[in-house]
C-alpha cells in the first residue's frame, strides 16, 4: 500500500474519483512474469520481444494443387494447342526426397508442397486434362484412386510466368524479423504465429486470479427459492464476468452472510488463490455494513500504511468504497458497494483497471468517446459529483437507458456505454456532446 502519510484521509474527505483510481494504480504492480505452454499463454501479455529463428513459409511452395513446370515447356499453350508434358511423379506436402523437373516434364504437386528443383511455376489442375487425356478437369483425384496421375502424360492448357503460384521462402516473416513485441496480448493469431515459427513455451505476465464475493444475507443463489426479505444474488456473477472479460481467471465465492468474523475467515481463506480480491455490499454506514466492520482493522503487520480503507466518493452511483491491501502477500482488496449498477460502475472504473494494470497491458482503460446526448429533456446531476448514467451509444450519438438509480439492473443490461456527467455541471441539456465510456 502507498504510505498513510501521503494520503488526504480522514472520515470527511470526500475523494474525487481520479483520486481513489491513482491511489488505486500507485499500489497495484504487474504480476510477476514466467514461462507458459502456448495454450495456457492464451489472453496473457508477453513480456519480451519474439524473434523468428526460421523464415515462413521456410521453403518455395505451391500455393495450389496442379502441376511443377518450366515456363519455357508451357509458353504459348492453349486448350487447341495444349503443351504436353511428361509426369515425373507426385510432390506431397511434407515430402523430403524431391523430384527433378527437366525439360518437357512436369511434377504433380499439392498445396503448400515444396516446389521441387528445375520447377518454376506451379499451373493449377484446373488448367490441365488432370493426366486423363480428356479435356479440362475441375480437381485432383485421390492417388489412390487414379495412379495414372503421377505418371503418364498431362496436358497444360495456359501458359504461366515464372513463380506463378509459387509462395516464396520468408515472404510471411523472415529468419531474424520480430514476430510479436513485447506488451502483445496473445490471442488466437499470435498463438498460431508462436506455434508456426516453433515456440512451444513464452514468457508472459500470467492471467490475473481474482475472487468475486458478495455480501449480505438476504442473498440467495439462482435456482434456489426465494424467501420473505431475500434477492437473487446477481452480483458475484455480473463482477466475475466482467473480471474475466477484463482477461482475468475468476473466482466467484457464494454470498457470505452477514457476519463479521466469517467473512475476514472466507477472505483469509481465498488469498492463497487471489492476486485481488472483490468484494461487494457492506461498505456503508448501516448497522450491517459487514465488510467495513470486518475489514476496517485488518492491516499488514510488516508494512506502514498497510491495510482497507473505506472512502467517500464524489461519484453517483457508487459514493461509498474501500481499498487496500490484506495477508502476507500483500493482495490488493477492493471493496465496492452492494447496488447492482454501483457495484458495475465501480467494478468499471476501478477494478478493471487494476485488473489490466496487473497483467501488465499499456492502455488499462475503456476507450472514451464524446457524443451527442439524445434524449426528452434536460438530465440533472447532483452539485459536486460526477455522474455516470447508462446509455446506450451508436453511431456518434448516447441515448440515456433507465433511470439514476442505483438498483435497476434491467437497464444496466441494454446499456453499452456510460455518460459521464462532471462534478461542475448540475443540468445537461438535449443536443450537448458529452463524454461517453464505451463498456464493449
Amino acid at each position: 500500500m502507498s504510505s498513510a502519510a501521503t494520503r488526504v484521509t480522514g472520515q470527511d474527505h470526500l475523494w474525487s474519483v481520479s483520486e481513489h483510481l491513482e491511489d488505486i494504480l500507485a499500489t497495484v504492480r504487474p504480476l510477476e512474469a514466467i514461462e507458459l505452454q502456448l495454450l495456457d499463454a492464451q489472453g496473457c501479455v508477453l513480456v519480451e520481444d519474439v524473434t523468428v529463428p526460421v523464415s515462413l513459409p521456410p521453403f518455395d511452395n505451391s500455393s495450389m494443387d496442379g502441376y511443377a513446370v518450366r515456363v519455357a515447356d508451357v509458353a504459348g499453350a492453349s486448350e487447341e494447342y495444349p503443351a504436353v508434358l511428361t509426369v515425373v511423379g507426385d510432390v506431397a506436402a511434407g515430402e523430403s526426397e524431391l523430384l527433378h523437373v527437366g525439360p518437357g516434364q512436369a511434377a504433380r504437386i499439392m498445396t503448400g508442397a515444396p516446389l521441387p528443383p528445375g520447377a518454376e511455376a506451379v499451373v493449377p489442375v484446373e488448367w490441365t486434362d488432370g493426366g486423363l487425356g480428356e479435356g479440362p478437369v475441375s480437381g485432383m483425384r485421390a492417388r489412390s484412386a487414379s495412379p495414372e496421375g503421377a505418371s503418364g502424360q498431362v496436358h497444360v492448357h495456359r501458359s504461366a510466368p515464372a513463380r506463378a503460384h509459387v509462395r516464396a521462402k520468408g515472404s510471411d516473416v523472415k529468419a531474424g524479423d520480430r514476430a510479436l513485441s513485447a506488451g502483445t496480448v496473445l490471442g488466437p493469431p499470435q498463438i498460431g504465429l508462436l506455434a508456426a515459427i516453433g515456440r512451444g513455451t513464452v514468457r508472459v505476465r500470467p492471467r490475473p486470479r481474482v475472487v468475486v464475493m458478495s455480501t449480505g444475507s438476504e442473498l440467495v443463489q439462482p435456482d434456489e427459492q426465494l424467501g420473505t426479505g431475500q434477492i437473487y444474488d446477481s452480483n458475484s456473477f455480473a463482477l466475475c464476468a466482467a473480471a474475466r472479460d477484463a482477461g482475468a481467471i475468476a473466482y466467484r465465492v457464494g454470498a457470505v452472510a452477514d457476519d463479521a468474523e466469517t467473512l475476514r475467515a472466507t477472505i483469509e481463506d481465498q488469498l492463497i488463490r487471489a492476486d485481488l480480491v472483490v468484494t461487494t455490499g457492506g461498505v456503508s454506514v448501516g448497522a450491517y455494513d459487514v465488510v467495513k466492520e470486518a475489514l476496517s482493522s485488518v492491516g499488514d503487520e510488516d508494512e506502514e500504511g498497510s491495510g482497507i480503507e473505506f472512502r467517500k466518493l464524489a461519484m453517483q452511483p457508487g459514493k461509498p468504497q474501500g481499498f487496500g491491501s490484506i495477508g502476507p502477500d500483500h493482495t490488493p482488496l477492493l471493496a465496492l458497494p452492494g447496488n447492482p449498477v454501483s457495484s458495475y460502475v465501480s467494478f468499471e472504473l476501478f477494478v478493471r483497471p487494476a485488473i489490466r494494470t496487473l497483467m501488465g497491458v499499456e492502455d488499462v482503460h475503456r476507450s472514451m468517446t464524446r457524443a451527442t446526448l439524445r434524449t426528452d429533456k434536460a438530465l440533472t446531476s447532483p452539485a459536486g459529483r460526477r455522474q455516470f448514467l447508462r446509455g446506450r451509444y451508436a453511431d456518434g450519438e448516447v441515448t440515456p437507458v433507465g433511470g439514476a438509480g442505483s438498483h435497476l439492473i434491467a437497464a444496466l443490461a441494454h446499456a453499452n456505454a456510460l455518460i459521464v456527467v462532471p462534478e461542475s455541471d448540475e443540468s445537461v441539456e438535449p443536443g450537448t456532446e458529452v463524454d461517453v465510456v464505451l463498456l464493449g
